[in-house]
């Protein structure tokens, strides 16, 4: 196996010395959350065309990604079906290769182990919430929890993409032995699973 397909899950104990620079990518074909500790942004492909878009997308990304130690990078929802997911998958794969290239490791989080983090729960929002209003409550939970515990309040038409990026972010740095703030013990090891690290370093395996 090459280095590019390599899955790493290190384990979470307290780290020693300074925290490492990750972002963290709510990766997307028009506007992607972007994360650091205490900040959230976002990149906007406007292109009519998805050629376009990628490229927008990956110079967008890689100018906040460039001088990371460590990036985050939100994986599919395989429950999720849409006529975007062939596109997004493609994008989520140009930035690991880009990545790769750079000899940045990176982690992809599936989003249940980020609503685990966040939540409690792989599925948080209540069955009595009706179904075209899940996505939104869902979300709106995410930005929610990222508010009470970090403190920091995602405002704005992308609020959701930047508090989903802070929340992996967030999940990706406990992998890494570096804790933001206090989550419940069974929550974060619950979530810790679903965290794939790739072309780590063999000092940090």
């Amino acid at each position: 196996m090459t280095a590019l397909f390599d899955v790493e899950a290190p384990a979470a104990p307290a780290a020693a010395g300074p925290r490492p620079l990750v972002i963290a990518l709510d990766a997307a074909t028009i506007v992607t959350g972007v994360a650091g500790v205490g900040w959230t942004d976002y990149v906007h492909a406007p292109a009519k065309g998805l050629h376009e878009r990628f490229q927008q997308q990956l110079d967008g990304c890689a100018s906040f990604y460039r001088h990371a130690d460590y990036v985050v990078i939100e994986g599919p929802a395989y429950s999720k079906n849409n006529n975007g997911a062939d596109a997004l998958s493609a994008l989520r794969w140009f930035l690991r290769q880009d990545l790769w290239k750079r000899g940045i490791p990176y982690a992809v989080i599936n989003p249940q182990a980020r609503n685990e983090y966040a939540t409690g729960k792989k599925r948080p929002v209540p069955g009595t919430v009706p179904p075209k209003k899940r996505y939104e409550v869902g979300k709106a939970m995410i930005r929610d929890a990222v508010h009470q515990r970090y403190g920091l309040l995602t405002e704005g038409k992308h609020r959701y993409d930047q508090s989903d990026a802070y929340m992996i972010l967030a999940l990706g740095l406990h992998s890494l032995g570096h804790v933001l703030a206090e989550v419940p013990e069974a929550w974060a090891q619950n979530a810790l699973r679903g965290v794939e690290w790739h072309n780590l370093p063999a000092v940090a395996r």
